[in-house]
């Protein structure tokens, strides 16, 4: 069994980069992107990791000159991991703060001075900050202005969060990721209902509906922006945990005959439907507090990865009738989703290396990942910790995630081949592959993906957070992390050719590598027999001797 992974990725991560990219104007790409690039590569990484049964590093037999891609993927997921589990510490920091006798989000307190936007004031509230937003910066991150001067120490209530945070996932890590199949049907539910309630609550709101209509409300000639179709390219990897290595490891326990054709088109739409409710009621509070404040929308509210802890405890805020109630469920649905991300971005950093060293426990390896990625999530609890996460994000895991989504589609697409990949789901389903997985798969989605990359280099700026501009040392740390997880690919490569017989001549050991290794197919041994026999079948009665273009037409098209 598998479970759709996005969690946190559609309710903490989309709102936030909808409303740095103009709402509307980000909307229509994502959708655009999610058709063309998510829902395919979805369908192929789950076809993949139910097919070789194997975790993401040795799924990539398929095509070993381009492993390098699925250890790049790891890297990000480990990346990810790691700031993942501070949204997971703010979240618990918010749960517990949500049993006071009165949120502690919802006044302005006496050293916030008049910045505060006091409701119940009658005194002029334009350009004030709502005391939510006032609460996340000054109280709970003790936020820096800059890092100029380092980023400081962990604030010790975070750190705690932080612990407990790490202590479940780890918990959860040890029981295993096919226990996660037993909460499945609490994931798939209780999330919408919790948002369905805050929708309604959101749209209530005066000045609601303003910025609900400026979500979907495209500004045309930003849709040209090669940044704004990024943004929507990385937010769809992380909606669906796609080109993470995540996925092809949760099918890879699926049942091999499982038909899983109907699965990704319901979970596909699920996930594009919490992706836009989120935003509904984000860009609904944003409104609101436009209206409040006589600001822009854009203005309303600073942006960043923190706008979920300003715009949902404010709305949260509004309720007349037992809001602590509800903040408990709120936040406790937002650390359930976080749990079910991170556990499983945990399985696929353990199954790599299962795969490898299968005599080491599960239980020594969890408690290991545990304890280490609560060391590096340190620095996200400090007062600049909102700074590095975006950094991270960037360098470490967005941007790297697509130049190796590139690498994922050319390894399955061209090297091992559209036509044997779909002569794969034949033996596997039963079924034959219509040509929109073939051209996706093939052409439309590296081409997009291609320019999208091109058209962001062209156009990249440096990196800044609410804009304020990074120090210089921090662009070479990001890419550094950036150069860490693309080096994958060529050291990957120059061992999978190392490691081939040395009797072999220079031509022969290349070939070997461009194709799939001798251990590629299906993970039962009887499955694997009747696989074998079946491809030396095909390729008796293959055609050989024809031109390069009669063979690309056969790979997308045969």
């Amino acid at each position: 069994m598998y479970l759709p992974v996005g969690g946190l990725g559609n309710i903490w991560r989309f709102p936030y980069i909808a409303f740095q990219n103009g709402g509307g104007t980000f909307v229509i790409p994502y959708l655009i992107v999610l058709l063309i690039i998510g829902r395919p590569i979805y369908y192929m990484e789950i076809l993949v990791g139910q097919f070789s049964g194997r975790g993401c590093l040795q799924a990539f037999n398929m095509a070993p000159v381009l492993k390098g891609v699925a250890a790049g993927q790891v890297l990000a997921t480990i990346a990810s991991i790691t700031y993942y589990s501070s949204v997971m510490a703010l979240t618990l920091r918010f749960l517990f703060a949500a049993f006071f006798p009165v949120l502690p989000w919802s006044y302005c307190r006496p050293d916030w001075g008049s910045e505060c936007l006091n409701e119940n004031s009658i005194e002029n509230k334009t350009n004030k900050i709502s005391p939510a937003e006032l609460y996340f910066h000054k109280i709970v991150l003790r936020e820096y202005d800059n890092i100029d001067e380092g980023v400081g120490l962990p604030n010790w209530d975070l750190v705690i969060c932080l612990a407990i945070s790490w202590f479940i996932i780890g918990a959860v890590l040890i029981k295993g990721i096919k226990s996660s199949g037993k909460v499945a049907y609490f994931l798939g539910t209780f999330p919408y209902i919790i948002l369905v309630v805050l929708l309604i609550r959101a749209v209530t709101l005066p000045g609601a509906m303003q910025g609900i209509k400026f979500f979907f409300t495209p500004v045309w000639k930003n849709l040209i922006n090669p940044m704004v179709w990024y943004a929507a390219v990385t937010q769809v990897f992380f909606s669906l945990a796609i080109c993470f290595g995540t996925l092809i490891t949760y099918a890879s326990y699926n049942n091999f005959s499982r038909n899983v054709y109907n699965d990704i088109v319901i979970i596909t739409t699920m996930d594009t439907c919490s992706s836009i409710i989120a935003g509904s009621i984000t860009f609904g509070i944003v409104g609101h507090l436009s209206y409040e404040t006589k600001n822009s929308i854009a203005d309303a509210v600073k942006g960043g990865a923190g706008l979920a802890f300003i715009t949902y405890p404010d709305a949260i805020a509004k309720f007349k009738i037992l809001p602590q109630a509800f903040a408990i469920l709120f936040f406790s649905m937002l650390f359930i989703l976080g749990v079910g991300s991170t556990v499983g971005m945990g399985s696929c950093i353990i199954r790599v290396i299962k795969d490898r060293f299968p005599l080491i426990s599960n239980w020594s390896l969890s408690m290991s990942l545990s304890v280490i990625g609560f060391m590096c999530s340190l620095v996200y609890m400090t007062p600049g910790g909102q700074f590095i996460l975006n950094l991270v994000d960037f360098y470490g895991v967005s941007f790297t995630a697509l130049i190796l989504a590139i690498g994922e589609l050319v390894a399955v697409g061209w090297i091992y081949g559209v036509k044997r990949f779909c002569e794969d789901i034949k033996f596997m389903l039963g079924i034959n592959t219509s040509i929109y997985w073939r051209l996706c798969w093939s052409l439309i989605s590296p081409a997009l993906l291609l320019s999208v990359l091109i058209y962001t280099l062209l156009d990249l700026k440096p990196l800044t957070y609410k804009n304020r501009e990074y120090p210089h040392k921090a662009h070479i740390i990001g890419w550094c992390l950036t150069t860490l997880g693309l080096l994958q690919i060529p050291l990957w490569a120059a061992y999978e050719f190392y490691r081939q017989d040395n009797k072999r001549d220079l031509k022969r050991k290349l070939l070997n590598i461009l194709r799939p290794s001798p251990s590629w197919g299906p993970l039962n041994s009887h499955l694997h027999e009747e696989y074998k026999n079946q491809r030396l079948e095909l390729q008796i009665n293959q055609e050989k001797g024809k031109n390069i273009f009669y063979k690309i037409n056969e790979n997308i098209f045969g």
